[in-house]
């Protein structure tokens, strides 16, 4: 069974998708999810797709509810969804709040076709149509005989132009009544009806396996239609559109021309009735220009009467009026406003705004008389601008008059249509004319009688570069007046107005004439497309629909923009635009098209079932021909004919031709001229037989062996195309099938000029075809036969007689007289390569080679596919069990992975270049392009992700992939070289791969994906059945921030962390490779990708610690965390935990918040693992049980780690001084000596930690200055000196937690004890917490009373409502900068703030500090703000000189996490209205991080961002403690 398809939808806001064209198939299921702008916002989506039992009605819109699989507040994973099960177009809009629509778009679903008295699907892939003029298949019941001509072709689709009757001119578009069947059909004393139409095809449908099509015209009818006649208001005329009266009156006067000039009245001024040369058209400009333009005087239409327009004026100034400025709304534009019924000088000014514009400065007659005076001139104006614009409409007019008469009369490529007469006008008439001729003055009186005007309907045509989306008959176009429409003037141009209220009996009519189409035929071309007004074919296909849901739409389109286009095919669900071959100006434009119209390339990625919907481009019809296009054999050859339809059978989309193409009919054959009837199907006949044709005629037997191919390749889902250009005239189509690998190769030799007049080479290229040649699909070339000339018979459609092919089918390359040999070469081991020199490959023929791989490749492709179907049953088609199994393929992979750790893991999907080099290797580094970011899976499928679903086969990688073995070998051999499961693991790649590198290497792309895509997926399912239920049962999400955790915790060659205590039970051991000594190997935690992986710059204790919770804890990786806890308590030096660690021997304890951090997350452990407080009891080795001892080796001195914590506790009280061991450059090149002074201790009144100076910065913000130029070196850029915020907050929550442990009897301890002054003096930690609690407020809020007594320093408060960063700092303005770090004092220790007071200093660090990912370091209102981190910058400015601004406003990640967990801890407090805004607020940020994850080659997030969430060069790709925090978030949501 394969798996459903499912097409993801990701909605934006504010995206409008009308334009893009997105298909699907029915039984598909279309998932809408929510992008990061509409994340944790209440979005409604609306469709008008029906439920379930309803019928489709386009206005009605329906709610999809939502499904959020994992249940969870995070919005990553949810979606709305539609099962696709009917087709045509379906709109979808969606909103959120009051905005009802902020973003939506369309969805086409394909018809399924079906054929044969079976009812078998015919896929649109396999349509091969061929066109027929209905007019001209004479007589019903001959209609077989000749229809039969296309079943024996190989057609399997008709079309017919429209079957209705016919108006005068006799054009198949033209219909006179649109429900009435043409009597044409009928022979004498029989008449047939729709139901013997119906019963016909349905014939061709049981018995020869054919559907038939036809086209629908809505935008005309013939103009004797009589319904038109007795219903003119289905037209434009002179009473619903007096806007064209204009026109009109142009337009008579254009006929009474043609009058004179075939009456020769124009002979004396050089205009004869014959026109021969350009002096008789300069002749017709100056009739024009003196006599119809001065005496018609079309600007009267636009312009006003002066004088009665200034005299009501006037009267309105004596009377006192003023003007209205509500109605002008302070607008001073005079302008002309039309009369609705366009009378000459009908037309009016607004007095309102002549009133305001034109003001007295006096009541008295001389004042108004003046003021009048303006008017007048202003008017006279007016009219003059109006003048100017028709006179330039006639300047075009002219223009136009003079093309249309050129092209008529003078061009070789016109229609030559001799002298000027009644029959062939000087022009061809815009509007009908249906009563008796007179004079042109008896003519315009017409105009203004609306019984006899109503019958002046305005023709239909097309206008040149028009805008297709606006009707060039409504108000607003001069197209009529202008004289632009090349006119149909059999034919007259349909008024729908806006819907069927405004016609109803044409919209009545013409559903009817679309319910008898729809009843009868599979499907519809809609003539003449880009003019019919979208709204009406909108409801005629409905109602089509209505009939036949599976309806096939087709049209032609000539738009010129494929994103209009795209509107068409959207809202009318077009399935297939028809594309013609003969658009193409050479071979090469020609092989470009197949390309284009359809297929994947050979060797694409296989893609998986549920992936994001793309824009797709239509469906397309590749035709050799249109019906109503001219003769290839006039333009291109007769030799042309063959090799250029063999290109369009090669397109992977539906093809076809018109009646006459494969007969080789020399001329067009006209849609209104033609009367002659098609020949029929008689295999007995003769060549020179007029009427007859059968596989001996024209190239039919070369198309019948084509169009079976065709269909052959599309129904066994050869889906992958290849064009080569040969040469300048040979191009090589290849078709190939993912399944099987079997491949249909046809070379085609196009004859774009005639090989008797233009001298082809006789030198073809050899070509090199990969594979083994099975057969010659054929061979048919066009040859030419001794028979009389071509004569264009007078009553059938006949082709040329002197030309016929020459066909072989099926048959060995030996027996070829195209190919004179085919050499066998092999590039490789596993490159199989067939040579082909050609012999007789002459202009107009064609071989067609199927080829497949060669046996040994066949074999293992099919094997391989066998060893997949384990990760995609997709893989079953073209597999073959194997007879000699490895042993290592014998078990599915997860079995094999079931064994590993999650260090194991690490290994396998990430480890970047540093840390893989401490083993001795490196990233994967692709010549020519740039080195992976991960050793591990992982880097490689961070490449394919961006490269399959484009299938960039061209890609470096691919290149790399291609031309040798090189990546394969390093994927595997990298896990050999490992032990235990990594190596088994190892060895399972290596079989898998010893398949593929015997492959052909096109292959071997898609297949390397396929290998590693199944192993990835199987990796990371059984990474996650080793995590947490959170994230076993979280979002995608969850389980790409879980993965952070597999990325950082590493167990490295060398062990970074000090060893535990022997004494400790379940601490993993290995054997030193090079010592054979039993070692720890603990899981240690990466501070950030790639500058601190490696060596000593990997393990950090701040860093570990704040991120130990999210990757560690939340992840349930339990046993590691306590490992990390414990070897980081046995460094305890000072009461301090280490910064930098260097596996204890080499630790810095320069930092005064690591031991806070690493005293939060004991905290934590205790309160979120089972049983957590055991590791209370848990024995530490104290590496310097003394500040000055030397480093003990694990198992000298054991405490507990109660003890450990006591201590901390106990040293802070009394008071941490000392100078750091080995103090100088040696240990760090920037610090000045005082910073080497490090001071920690506590404030006796108000409990808080203090410490640090100006020199030195012990926090996390801590950057060094490091530039002499700038004067900054050895400075501190933040030394958050005194009390910093989130230490303080700590250290709070560190006392709450240990007063309670008191409490249960789970430590021991309830005070410090201190000797001072040589007293031993004692808090407890119950007072200790309580100084914290009464002062803290206090001392850290900014009030905004200007007189708080509790503040110090009221001059340099700059902003209001907030919490200081540090209390007591030596530069005490930095107490009061803004920074983002008061919101991890209120997650560790939320009692400490007033709710109102919190939630007010939040929503200002939100309006000041948040960025797209992370939060500004500073306030942007300071003074030393800047968000641009660059750490080469060496300059003069102090502030900014090797990066000193670190930390002064680019944007850091984690502290968002902290940032969002207060807002909502403190927003659940303020109700459910504020909580619900809050958690929109929350989903909305972190949607950004999910975007950024999943587009992020390191599938982390970063240290840092520059302001406004800019990339910075200089941070880590991926940071721990960014990835812990907002994994943090998703656990408290």
């Amino acid at each position: 069974m394969t798996a459903k398809q499912i097409r993801v939808m990701v909605l934006n806001d504010m995206e409008k998708l009308e334009r893009t064209l997105f298909r699907l198939e029915q039984g598909f299921e279309l998932q809408f999810h929510l992008g990061p702008t509409l994340q944790g916002k209440q979005i409604h989506v609306y469709t008008n797709y029906p439920v379930e039992g309803e019928r489709f009605e386009r206005l009605k819109f329906h709610v999809l509810d939502w499904i959020n699989p994992t249940g969870r507040e995070d919005d990553s994973d949810k979606f709305c969804t539609l099962d696709l099960k009917i087709s045509g177009s379906y709109q979808y809009y969606f909103g959120h709040g009051d905005k009802e629509k902020s973003g939506g778009g369309y969805i086409v679903v394909d018809p399924v076709l079906r054929v044969g008295e079976d009812n078998h699907v015919l896929p649109l892939d396999c349509i091969s149509i061929q066109t027929y003029l209905s007019k001209c298949l004479g007589p019903l019941d001959e209609w077989l005989d000749r229809l039969r001509v296309a079943k024996e072709a190989g057609y399997n689709m008709i079309h017919f132009t429209p079957l209705q009757t016919l108006g005068e001119s006799r054009s198949c578009y033209s219909l006179a009544d649109q429900l009435e069947l043409n009597p044409d059909f009928s022979p004498p004393r029989q008449t047939y009806t729709w139901t013997d139409v119906g019963n016909l095809l349905e014939k061709m449908k049981n018995e020869w396996n054919m559907l038939c099509i036809t086209d629908v015209v809505y935008n005309h009818t013939a103009a004797n239609s009589k319904w038109i006649k007795k219903h003119p208001e289905c037209g434009y005329n002179l009473v619903n559109s007096p806007h064209l009266k204009p026109a009109w009156v142009l337009d008579r006067a254009l006929w009474h021309v043609t009058c004179a000039i075939a009456d020769g009245k124009y002979e004396d001024r050089g205009l004869p009735a014959l026109i021969q040369n350009h002096e008789h058209l300069n002749a017709i400009r100056g009739v024009l220009w003196q006599d119809v333009f001065p005496k018609i005087k079309l600007w009267e239409f636009f312009q006003v009467k002066v004088e009665p327009m200034v005299e009501e004026f006037r009267a309105l100034l004596q009377s006192g009026a003023k003007s209205d400025r509500s109605q002008t709304e302070g607008k001073q534009q005079l302008k002309i406003i039309l009369d609705p019924q366009f009378g000459r000088f009908g037309n009016t000014v607004d007095m309102n705004s002549a009133l305001e514009t034109f003001v007295p400065h006096g009541s008295s007659p001389g004042a108004i008389e003046d003021c009048c005076n303006w008017l007048r001139r202003r008017l006279e104006e007016l009219n003059n601008e109006q003048y100017q614009e028709i006179k330039h409409h006639q300047e075009q007019a002219t223009n136009c008059i003079a093309g249309t008469v050129s092209y008529e009369r003078l061009a070789d490529h016109g229609p030559k249509l001799g002298p000027i007469t009644r029959k062939h006008p000087l022009v061809t008439r815009y509007f009908t004319f249906p009563f008796e001729e007179a004079t042109l003055e008896q003519d315009l009186e017409l105009m203004n009688q609306p019984e006899k005007s109503c019958h002046f309907l305005a023709h239909n045509g097309w206008v040149m570069g028009d805008d297709p989306l606006r009707n060039f008959a409504e108000p607003g176009s001069n197209v009529y007046i202008k004289r632009e429409l090349i006119c149909w003037g059999d034919s007259v141009k349909l008024r729908y107005g806006n819907g069927p209220e405004d016609c109803p009996y044409l919209w009545a009519h013409m559903q009817k004439y679309t319910e008898i189409t729809a009843k009868h035929f599979v499907g519809v071309r809609l003539d003449n497309c880009h003019s019919t007004p979208l709204h009406v074919a909108e409801a005629m296909l409905a109602a089509a629909r209505s009939v036949r849901p599976n309806l096939y739409v087709i049209a032609e389109l000539f738009t010129g923009s494929e994103l209009i286009d795209n509107v068409f095919v959207n809202r009318l669900g077009i399935t297939s635009l028809i594309r013609e071959a003969m658009s193409a100006g050479d071979s090469h434009e020609e092989g470009r098209l197949v390309y284009r119209y359809g297929g994947e390339p050979v060797g694409a990625f296989l893609q998986p079932s549920l992936r994001p919907l793309v824009p797709s481009i239509a469906h397309a019809m590749f035709l050799d021909v249109t019906h109503d296009n001219e003769c290839p054999i006039q333009i291109r050859s007769v030799y042309d004919s063959l090799p250029s339809s063999a290109i369009v059978s090669m397109a992977c989309c539906a093809t076809g031709s018109t009646r006459g193409y494969d007969e080789l009919v020399p001329h067009q054959i006209s849609v209104v001229s033609e009367e002659r009837f098609y020949s029929k199907w008689n295999p007995q006949t003769k060549p020179l037989s007029p009427d007859e044709v059968n596989l001996q005629s024209g190239i039919i037997a070369g198309k019948l062996a084509l169009n079976r191919l065709h269909q052959e390749l599309a129904s066994k889902g050869f889906n992958q195309v290849f064009v080569d250009q040969v040469d300048e005239d040979i191009v090589a189509v290849t078709r190939h099938c993912p399944s099987t690998h079997k491949s249909v190769v046809a070379v085609c030799r196009t004859a774009f000029k005639n090989p008797k007049h233009h001298c082809y080479t006789d030198e073809v290229p050899p070509m090199c075809i990969p594979g083994k040649i099975e057969e010659v699909v054929l061979e048919v070339r066009t040859v030419e036969r001794q028979t009389d000339s071509y004569k264009k018979d007078e009553k059938s459609i006949n082709g040329m007689p002197g030309y016929t092919v020459e066909i072989k089918e099926h048959i060995q390359l030996k027996d070829s007289k195209v190919v004179r040999q085919a050499g066998v070469t092999s590039r490789g081991r596993s490159e199989y390569v067939q040579e082909i020199v050609f012999e007789q490959l002459t202009p107009g023929s064609v071989i067609a080679f199927r080829v497949s791989l060669d046996p040994k490749s066949q074999e293992l492709v099919s094997v391989l596919r066998h060893h997949l179907i384990q990760f995609n049953p997709l893989y079953k088609a073209g597999s073959l069990p194997d007879s000699n199994t490895p042993d290592i393929l014998k078990s599915p992979l997860t079995q094999i992975m079931s064994e590993m750790t999650l260090a194991d893991m690490n290994i396998l999907l990430f480890r970047c270049d540093a840390e893989e080099k401490e083993d001795g290797g490196g990233c994967y580094d692709i010549p020519g392009w740039k080195p992976l970011k991960y050793c591990g899976l992982q880097g490689l499928l961070s490449v394919m992700a961006d490269i399959r679903p484009k299938n960039d086969l061209g890609h470096p990688f691919c290149d790399n992939l291609r031309q040798g073995d090189w990546m394969i070998d390093y994927v595997s051999n990298r896990l050999i070289s490992r032990r235990g499961t990594l190596a088994e693991v190892g060895q399972w790649f290596q079989a898998m791969f010893a398949y593929l590198k015997h492959i052909p290497r096109y292959l071997i792309p898609c297949y390397f994906d396929a290998i590693l895509v199944g192993a990835y997926t199987t990796a990371l399912d059984v990474t996650f059945k080793q995590m947490s239920s959170f994230v076993q049962n979280g979002s995608s999400f969850v389980k790409l921030l879980a993965l952070g955790s597999v990325q950082m915790c590493a167990v490295g060659r060398f062990p970074a962390l000090p060893p535990l205590s022997p004494a400790l039970n379940d601490v993993p051991y290995r054997v030193n490779e090079i010592t054979k000594q039993k070692e720890q190997c603990c899981v240690t935690m990466a501070a950030g990708l790639p500058h601190f992986s490696a060596g000593i710059f990997r393990c950090w204790g701040r860093d570990t610690f704040i991120a130990l919770r999210g990757l560690m804890l939340v992840t349930g990786r339990h046993m590691e965390a306590r490992n990390i806890i414990l070897a980081f308590a046995g460094t305890m030096r000072h009461g301090l935990i280490p910064n930098l660690l260097g596996e204890g021997v080499g630790a810095r304890f320069n930092c005064r918040d690591a031991v806070w951090w690493w005293l939060q997350c004991i905290q934590d452990y205790c309160t979120m693992v089972p049983n957590g407080t055991d590791i209370l009891q848990c024995p530490v080795s104290r590496m310097y049980p003394t500040d000055d001892s030397k480093p003990l080796t694990a198992g000298t001195v054991d405490q507990l780690l109660y003890e450990v914590i006591h201590e901390a506790m106990e040293r802070h009280m009394q008071g941490i001084e000392f100078r750091e061991r080995n103090a100088g450059p040696q240990i760090d090149n920037n610090m000045r000596d005082e910073g080497f002074n490090i001071v920690a201790k506590v404030n006796a009144d108000t409990g808080f930690v203090y410490g640090g100076n100006q020199f030195n910065c012990g926090t996390w913000m801590d950057k060094m200055g490091e530039s002499e130029r700038a004067r900054n070196k050895g400075i501190p850029a933040t030394p958050r000196d005194g009390s910093a915020v989130e230490i303080v907050g700590l250290c709070k929550s560190t006392l709450r937690w240990l007063v309670d442990l008191h409490k249960q009897g789970l430590f021991p301890y309830n005070s410090v004890a201190i000797h001072k002054d040589s007293k031993r003096l004692s808090m407890s930690y119950e007072e200790w917490d309580r100084k914290v609690q009464q002062n803290f407020e206090k001392m850290f809020y900014v009030s905004h009373d200007p007189n708080d007594p509790n503040e110090k320093h009221p001059e340099l408060v700059h902003k209001r409502g907030i919490y200081k960063d540090s209390y007591g700092a030596s530069s005490t303005w930095c107490d009061y900068q803004l920074r983002p770090n008061f919101p991890i004092a209120m997650v560790v220790a939320p009692e400490l703030f007033t709710v109102e007071h919190a939630w007010e200093a939040l929503n200002i660090s939100e309006e000041k500090l948040l960025g797209p990912l992370g939060m500004k370091t500073l306030d942007p209102d300071d003074k030393v703000y800047c968000g641009v981190y660059d750490n080469s910058l060496e300059n003069d400015n102090y502030n900014l000189a090797r990066g000193f601004n670190y930390h002064q406003g680019p944007e850091w990640l984690w502290p968002i996490g902290y940032f969002l967990r207060a807002k909502i801890y403190f927003a659940k407090k303020l109700g459910k209205d504020t909580y619900d805004k809050t958690v929109y607020l929350v989903k909305n940020v972190l949607s950004r991080h999910y975007l950024h994850m999943e587009r992020s080659s390191w599938k982390g997030l970063p240290e840092l961002t520059n302001e406004n969430g800019q990339y910075c060069p200089f941070s880590c790709e991926t940071q721990a403690w960014s990835l812990a925090a907002v994994l943090e978030v998703l656990h408290d949501l």
